[in-house]
Parts: structure tokens; sequence; C-alpha cells
């Protein structure tokens, strides 16, 4: 989660973040989302999440890991594009991808993306490098605004759509 700089939290946050997993049943990721979560969500049970998130299938995009040791994952090392699009055309419900960096932009590359959830912090971290921002190298998408909640603690949750009349 990132930081609130004491700000005070919203239950919705997590209600939010609870029913996207839940309506997923494959999660996929770049390998410094993996190193973040896996770590995380492994020392966690007994909750209807953290019991979802480490069942569920997980495809890391990396080139340069070799194994993965949370259960029931798998590395992708080549072709992202063409995993995921099998994965897409597989029977079963959504697939979640948290984070947004090369990953994403591979997806957007390849018309992949159906959806976009943008979380607006109100803060600004005075750290990162080019490659941590929303806008790098990649073509010009177009979505459509879905919906948007603002939570009490100046979080800001926009949905978008792909659209490709937009683009």
């Amino acid at each position: 989660m990132w930081p609130s700089l004491g700000r005070p939290s919203d239950p919705r946050f997590g209600e939010i973040q609870s029913d996207l997993l839940l309506s997923c049943d494959a999660l996929v990721m770049g390998r410094r989302t993996y190193e973040g979560f896996a770590p995380v969500w492994q020392a966690r049970s007994g909750d209807p999440f953290s019991d979802h998130i480490n069942s569920m299938p997980k495809y890391v995009v990396s080139t340069t890991m070799q194994t993965a040791d949370w259960p029931n994952t798998q590395i992708i090392a080549s072709d992202p594009a063409a995993a995921i699009k099998r994965l897409k055309e597989s029977p079963g419900k959504d697939i979640v991808q948290y984070g947004f960096g090369s990953v994403s932009r591979a997806m957007v590359d390849h018309g992949l993306l159906d959806e976009l959830r943008l979380w607006v912090h109100p803060l600004i971290l005075g750290r990162g490098s080019p490659s941590d921002l929303l806008f790098g190298p990649t073509q010009a998408v177009g979505f459509n605004l879905v919906g948007s909640t603002a939570l009490n603690n100046g979080i800001i949750v926009l949905n978008y759509v792909f659209d490709k009349n937009l683009v």
C-alpha cells in the first residue's frame, strides 16, 4: 500500500481491492511487483483476499527470474504478449495485473488491456525514475471513463475501459 502520510484510512479501499481480486482467477505481474507481493501474501491466510491470492494462478513476466517460491506461480520468460493473449483466450474469470510498468505497456502495445484502474494518491513521493512514470514509451491508446470513486482520504479511483475507436 502506498504511504498515507498520516491520512485516515477508508474502509472502501479494502472493499474495492477485494471486489476486484475476487472477480479474477489469475494474476499477472512483473518481477518487481512479484518481489513486493510474494513475501507479504505468503505470510497471510485465513481471510478471503489472502486465501484467494495465494491459491490463484500467478504469472510473473521476467527475463531474470529463474524460480518462484510463491505457490501456483509460473514465470513468463519470453514473449509475454503471446502468453497473456493465451491466458485471456482461456475460459475463466478476469485476469488482474497489479502495478504499471513494462508489463502494462506490452499489454497496451498488443491490445491486451481491457480495463485500467488508476488509483490517484494525493501525495508526491519525491523519488523515482522515468521508468516509474505512467506515461512512458508506448503507443497512444483511448479509454472511456466508466466509474470513479472518491475515498475520504483523498484517493480517487478511476475506472476506464479500452475504446478501440479512440486510438
